[in-house]
């Protein structure tokens, strides 16, 4: 089993930036490939960000690209979600999810461990 707690969540203005962490616990971290999800209100779960087991290989949503950054800390089993230049639509509930596919995923059925989210409110 591998925990993940998100924080880092809130309530901010467009054009401002908040960071994402995920703390795993459990099993050993640097064993799964790490991706960011988010689910807005209304619609389905949807892809932000990944990146591979050892944080050489990381893949980003269009809509996110250029903007958002993911990275690890395989010591501090944590994964990390940079968020500047926030807009309204960034609105969601994010998650961050485990999988053991070793470049991770886009799909979010092939990842093994969820947390349980954080709020992420931009406001006009």
């Amino acid at each position: 089993q591998v925990q993940l707690v998100e924080s880092g969540g809130g309530l901010v203005q467009a054009g401002g930036s908040l960071r994402l962490s995920c703390a795993a616990s459990g099993r050993t971290f640097s064993n799964y490939a790490m991706g960011w999800f988010r689910q807005a209100p209304g619609k389905e779960r949807s892809f932000v960000a990944r990146i591979s087991r050892s944080g050489g290989f990381t893949y980003y949503a269009d809509s996110v690209k250029g903007r958002f950054t993911i990275s690890r800390d395989n010591a501090k089993n944590t994964v990390y979600l940079q968020m500047p230049s926030l807009k309204p639509d960034d609105t969601a509930v994010y998650y961050c999810a485990a999988t053991i596919i070793y470049y991770g995923s886009s799909n979010p059925g092939e990842y093994d461990y969820w947390g349980q989210g954080t709020q992420v409110t931009v406001s006009s």
